[in-house]
């Protein structure tokens, strides 16, 4: 049978069982991205070529204990560890970062954001000093702020890009093959596994600027943005849905923030590892170079996401910059609007968060007005307004 039959025989049999004509105005699914999705793809407009990550496998990143040391081959560390060997080491605290020295045989990648968002600047001496170390990837561009403050799919790539952009300017196209992206993967599955893919095709054109064939590095954690205190084992349920999508996107490094919200112990860290290793090792997806690719949905509003973060970027550029229009509030402005949408949509039930305003708990303690400021960008949990 061809495409060309599929479709026909499809909305036939849809439109019996709806009982109506008019199936698309029902089917129609809206989404705060401004992507069009069909609830139908027989087809895609432009394939895309597989996507490649840097990474063989796609490492499972721990936060530090000394208890995971014989299990676990890449740890997160916040403070000094001694006597780590031939393990991979995401460094998170500058000053930590400051004073390791490297090994041949190590693996160090910096996770340390140069940019200050509050001021609008690059710290160009702390940019030096990571660029001296002899770390895999020296420097981070991280956009899992941006995601957990309420920002478009679109903007966080746009910023990304935008972020690139300024390093480029002042330490020179070098610098490309040294970044690692830190990014917050929400809980839209297939929309944030086309944001990862997405964002492989649009830095890819960006290195092409400057004659290079460049690969991001993505170094992938779930978001708190959809996290709630009082649903601990739904939060678990939705960080594991944010790995398989990141995994499958082909992030390079997995992480997952804890699922008990503000409140850590050694066991929900432990938990919190051991999705990945129940992802990992049971279904295999952090081996995948693109396991997504072929599929209609996801290659369409991967490339529907790429075209509006290219055209993001390129408003950005046009208006001065990142750093500029950071100190202009434009910036700030744009994710307050978007996550302020958000956060009605969670109110009137559009965005469902089981337990929270889906079979709730809880009343309206906060207004959106107390959570958001249009003068900063700043994570707020959907969750805070009903806690």
């Amino acid at each position: 049978m061809s495409n060309t039959d599929i479709l026909p025989n499809w909305e036939k049999l849809v439109k019996k069982q709806l009982k109506t004509e008019d199936i698309y105005s029902i089917l129609k699914k809206e989404n705060l991205e401004g992507i069009d999705v069909q609830p139908f793809y027989s087809e895609v407009q432009k394939p895309l070529v597989n996507l490649p990550k840097v990474e063989e496998s796609t490492h499972l990143v721990a936060k530090y204990h000394e208890s995971l040391e014989e299990d676990v081959f890449a740890f997160i560390l916040d403070q000094n560890v001694d006597n780590l060997e031939e393990k991979t080491i995401f460094v998170n605290n500058k000053d930590l970062a400051g004073h390791i020295s490297p090994k041949e045989e190590d693996q160090y990648f910096s996770l340390i954001d140069v940019f200050n968002e509050n001021e609008g600047m690059i710290d160009d001496q702390l940019a030096k000093e990571l660029l001296s170390k002899d770390f895999i990837r020296n420097i981070c561009v991280d956009i899992s702020l941006h995601q957990n403050a309420g920002a478009a799919i679109y903007q966080q790539l746009g910023i990304a890009l935008a972020k690139t952009k300024e390093l480029v300017e002042v330490y020179g196209p070098e610098i490309l093959n040294k970044l690692i992206f830190r990014i917050a993967v929400g809980g839209n599955y297939f929309f944030e596994m086309a944001k990862l893919r997405a964002f492989k095709i649009v830095f890819n054109q960006l290195s092409k600027e400057y004659g290079l064939n460049d690969t991001p590095y993505i170094f992938a954690e779930t978001s708190s943005r959809n996290k709630a205190i009082a649903d601990n084992e739904n939060n678990l349920i939705r960080s594991t849905l944010e790995l398989a999508s990141a995994m499958i996107a082909g992030a390079d490094a997995v992480f997952s923030t804890n699922y008990q919200v503000n409140r850590s112990t050694d066991i929900s860290e432990e938990i919190s590892f051991k999705q990945q290793i129940v992802l990992a090792y049971e279904s295999i997806i952090n081996v995948f170079e693109d396991a997504s690719n072929g599929s209609y949905y996801v290659e369409d509003i991967t490339r529907q996401i790429a075209e509006k973060s290219w055209t993001w970027f390129i408003e950005i550029e046009e208006g001065g910059g990142y750093l500029e229009l950071l100190k202009q509030g434009s910036i700030q402005k744009k994710i307050y609007d978007h996550a302020v949408e958000e956060q009605k949509w969670v109110e009137e039930g559009k965005i469902k968060l089981i337990g929270v305003n889906l079979y709730p708990k809880l009343d309206v303690k906060r207004s959106i007005g107390d959570m958001y400021s249009e003068k900063e960008i700043k994570a707020v949990r959907w969750a805070e307004m009903f806690e």
